[in-house]
């Protein structure tokens, strides 16, 4: 929470752990009943929507990358540009353990890509390459 801006309900990553500075992080998310999307996500059959498994993702990055350039206390804050090759191979449901990897793909002075593994207990639910700007907030 001290390294990117999101907050509950937003807030996507539990912790982050094993992060190699310019090269890779581990993130973890446990999913619960409680999260707010699961009211109509799908009623009966609570499931976690991709879109947001790709955020989680995306929030491991700009920890990885806040901590890869130095940027912890500059208020630089990390916006998704583009999302590719996202694919979903299996329902992240309540009781999960989402184990969230991310790598450098390539690496810019103010634009970053990443690819982006979710797992549960080993096997792969969700995968995507996506891109991010490091930029001032809004004013």
């Amino acid at each position: 929470m001290g390294l990117i801006p999101h907050r509950f309900p937003m807030l996507l990553v539990d912790r982050v752990e094993d992060i190699v500075r310019d090269r890779s992080a581990r993130g973890i998310k446990a999913v619960s009943i409680n999260e707010p999307f699961f009211a109509g996500h799908f009623p009966g059959r609570p499931i976690m929507p991709g879109v947001l498994i790709v955020e989680a993702l995306a929030q491991t990055a700009g920890v990885l990358a806040i901590l890869s350039m130095d940027l912890q206390g500059s208020g630089k804050l990390v916006y998704f540009m583009a999302i590719e090759e996202a694919k979903f191979r299996a329902p992240v449901e309540p009781g999960c353990l989402l184990d969230l990897n991310v790598e450098f793909i390539q690496r810019r002075a103010t634009v970053c890509k990443f690819a982006g593994r979710a797992t549960v207990s080993g096997k792969v639910v969700a995968e995507a390459r996506f891109t991010a700007m490091i930029a001032d907030p809004p004013a």
